[in-house]
């Protein structure tokens, strides 16, 4: 099953710590739905440019994209 990476950006002065702030709803939102996968994490591209992250399997990706509205999406590795 393929694994895709649901992804938020934030952009601004406070995009690392908002970022940061968002994978904790992240994980609250895996630990409420009892989500198969708990893979979450935060990136921080520059100091004004950050990314939050969840890693879903295909099935149910769309459930999850349509409750929580990510940017973006990409496969996993």
């Amino acid at each position: 099953m393929r694994k895709i990476k649901l992804i938020w950006d934030f952009r601004g002065p406070g995009a690392v710590k908002t970022a940061e702030h968002h994978e904790e709803h992240l994980k609250e939102y895996i630990a409420i739905q009892n989500l198969p996968l708990n893979i979450t994490g935060f990136t921080v591209i520059s100091e004004m440019y950050a990314t939050a992250w969840m890693v879903v399997t295909d099935d149910i990706m769309i459930p999850v994209r349509d409750a929580l509205r990510p940017h973006r999406g990409e496969l996993a590795p």
